[in-house]
């Protein structure tokens, strides 16, 4: 019984030695087989253990889609260490602050990141040939490590210690998007990680297979990406082509040139693909199409799948269930706006405002139970599943009579007027809709009279010439649809709304610039 996710990397190197487990689509397109990443592996975790590191004890992996990540990933879970993912391309304050905050010892980094942690006294291995790889020009220093310096280190006659073969040890230490609520740090174990990549290759028809070639082109930095995609290819064996920073064309040349056969994507590559000529031709040889990270318009979808050829599948998960909740792959039929079924072993049910079931057909708070669930939250364990295992999510749906689910909001988002639920989004489904409008974001205000009031943040598609017609249209055109009370009180047109890595609108950070702006208070 596997209970540590490293030993997947090792079972493939037993079973296909020689096969290629991964590849760089841009660049030099540097590859290694299963059996030189296994001695990869071996070699970071004989470092990292020659540093003292011991079981428990936390690693960073800033690093773009590119092959140290997933060396450095299953050398520190092959020691029983703690890994802690963290965005590339966040701003150093956000970065450094997780660092601290979970008490990493080692950084293993993209090369223009080196002098900030050096700065910090923390030990930091860069990514590439060369330790003094600093962008600022800066000396080496004496804590900074190249990759290929860490290859040089050979475990030794003595091996590697053990790790520790506990399934409820600690594994991830993964940030939530933080769309709606302050970020929180989620504690995943080897049991809910490998508990989740079983319930997904349970999937008929599987979503991979040990013969695909998978393209990795969303950030490992997200659960989606590092488990879903990049740990269940190397559970089934297949091959990952790693792409950093997705670019409409030149990604589309990687997934024909490497012949690839599962391009698991988010809302923004559905967008820029949308409609473009040659996506088509290019996804000629893929057999499924996955989305997640993000719920997508049925609009979008439809027209994605007219462009692409292909129908495309969707689910639902999120980083606390490690990530996997639902998916419409294996449904006899694909319904417009539903995120699919449970995946085997997960159970989910809806709750009302009472505490008590939804009614079939009524929206209720999604609540999941099953072995993929999270410890609890960083740093005490706190808030995970209750006494009998349910886990609530805060995220509102409908399910149908045959089991399928359907996303209506983040229950931390619903707007109360006047004692009436208001889902944002509903408003947003509705204002997108209006001619002129490219994107929608609803938040709650304070409302003297009503306790809360709607707010509606609209992205115009084109140059608005007058603002107070625009949005007195936009009102107008919610009145047609809508009930009164779910009308935007306020409407204001902005040129751009803040996002996630994954494409979701990020709702906290636009209440805390509008907070700073004093135009927003925070809820």
């Amino acid at each position: 019984m596997t209970v540590n996710v490293a030993e997947l990397v090792r079972q493939q190197a037993e079973q296909t030695p020689d096969g290629v487990a991964f590849v760089e689509g841009y660049g030099a397109r540097r590859t290694l087989t299963w059996a030189v990443l296994d001695a990869q592996v071996s070699r970071a975790a004989a470092w990292l253990s020659a540093q003292g590191l011991v079981a428990g004890q936390r690693v960073a992996l800033v690093l773009s889609n590119r092959i140290e990540l997933p060396v450095f990933y299953f050398a520190a879970l092959r020691l029983g260490l703690v890994v802690v993912p963290a965005n590339p391309r966040a701003p150093h304050d956000e970065v450094t602050a997780l660092c601290a905050t979970t008490g990493v010892r080692v950084v293993v980094c993209d090369p223009e990141w080196a002098p900030a942690f050096a700065r910090a006294g923390l030990l930091t291995v860069v990514a590439g040939d060369a330790a003094d790889g600093h962008a600022s020009g800066e000396e080496p220093s004496t804590s900074v490590r190249s990759f290929a310096d860490v290859l040089q280190v050979s475990p030794g006659p003595r091996g590697l210690p053990p790790a520790p073969q506990d399934p409820e040890a600690t594994a991830l230490l993964m940030s939530t998007s933080g769309t709606s609520t302050e970020q929180r740090i989620v504690v995943l174990s080897h049991r809910a990680l490998l508990a989740n990549l079983e319930q997904v290759a349970a999937i008929e028809p599987p979503a991979i297979e040990a013969d695909d070639v998978v393209v990795v082109m969303l950030p490992l930095f997200h659960v989606f990406a590092l488990s879903a995609v990049l740990s269940q290819a190397v559970r089934q064996g297949a091959t990952s082509v790693l792409v950093d920073r997705f670019d409409p064309e030149a990604t589309l040349e990687v997934i024909a040139r490497e012949r690839v056969t599962v391009v698991p994507v988010a809302p923004p590559v559905v967008a820029a693909w949308s409609g473009r000529p040659g996506v088509q031709e290019a996804l000629a040889g893929v057999r499924v199409v996955l989305s997640g990270a993000a719920p997508l318009e049925p609009d979008l979808v439809e027209e994605f799948s007219a462009t692409a050829g292909h129908q495309l599948q969707q689910g639902y998960g999120l980083t606390e269930a490690a990530p996997v909740v639902t998916t419409t792959l294996g449904r006899p039929l694909v319904k417009p706006g539903s995120v699919g079924a449970p995946v085997t072993g997960v159970e989910l049910r809806l709750v009302d405002k009472d505490g008590e079931d939804a009614e079939l057909g009524d929206p209720g708070e999604i609540w999941v139970r099953g072995p993929n669930l999270l410890t609890g939250f960083w740093p005490d364990g706190s808030g995970g599943p209750d006494e009998d295992g349910w886990f609530a999510t805060g995220d509102v749906g409908i399910l149908d009579a045959d089991g399928d689910l359907t996303l209506v909001d983040r229950l931390r988002e619903l707007v109360i007027v006047s004692g009436f639920n208001v889902f944002p989004r509903e408003v947003e489904e509705v204002l997108s809709d209006a001619p002129g409008v490219m994107e929608v974001a609803v938040v709650g205000v304070e409302d003297r009279e009503t306790g809360e009031a709607v707010r509606a943040y609209v992205v115009p598609s084109r140059p608005v010439d007058e603002p107070e017609a625009f949005v007195e249209g936009l009102r107008e055109f919610a009145r047609g649809r809508l009930a009164r009370f779910k009308v935007p009180r306020e409407i204001v047109v902005t040129d751009s709304l803040p996002h996630t890595t994954t494409g979701e609108i990020s709702k906290s950070r636009l209440r805390a610039a509008e907070a700073r702006r004093g135009v927003l208070g925070l809820q």
